[in-house]
């Protein structure tokens, strides 16, 4: 096979804070041709869990997206902090979102967000047999609303294109997948 990397030139920051840095690389490809700039941009890896309760009730976030303008349902998760297990800061968020938990953590994959523009990793695991044990405990800005849904109820979801977080749909489907809840026609 031939060679597909290529090779960094040079990079320059033209924004930092602290949850988004964009760069600009000068890359060469295998041939010499060069491309300037390519932008990149580095955000943390994140996580999220699939949650289903013992009674098959799957736990959702809703919440209001502002770069879409849509109220969306996805998974609970957020950021991994530098050094964190992806698995402890699932369930770190899925209890702090949420305020469920669970002992039967399964690891469902992961992904890249967007690998043509962003560097960062998504990983994605399954919590069964979840309780609820606690109030939601938010973040400062965080405005987020705990939604249920059985079984049924959530397949029609995804059905009528209600999960709009692209990135999280493949682990949904592994899950799906995973508890045997798919009909194959």
């Amino acid at each position: 096979m031939r060679e597909l990397k290529w090779k960094v030139l040079s990079t320059k920051y033209v924004y930092e804070n602290k949850w988004f840095h964009a760069r600009a690389d000068s890359c060469e490809l295998p041939d010499g041709r060069l491309i300037e700039p390519y932008f990149v941009v580095e955000v943390p890896n994140f996580c999220n869990m699939v949650i289903v309760t013992k009674e098959e009730r799957v736990i959702l976030v809703r919440q209001y997206r502002y770069p879409v303008d849509q109220i969306t349902y996805e998974l609970a998760g957020g950021v991994i902090e530098k050094g964190e297990d992806p698995a402890k800061a699932a369930v770190r968020e899925m209890e702090e979102e949420t305020g469920y938990t669970s002992d039967t953590i399964e690891y469902l994959g992961k992904a890249a967000a967007n690998p043509a523009l962003m560097n960062n990793t998504a990983y994605f695991f399954l919590a069964k047999n979840a309780i609820k044990i606690e109030s939601q405990n938010l973040d400062a800005l965080e405005d987020i609303d705990v939604v249920s849904f059985s079984k049924e109820e959530f397949i029609q979801l995804l059905q009528e294109n209600k999960l709009q977080h692209a990135v999280q749909l493949g682990a949904v489907y592994e899950a799906l997948i995973k508890l045997d809840w798919l009909q194959w026609k």
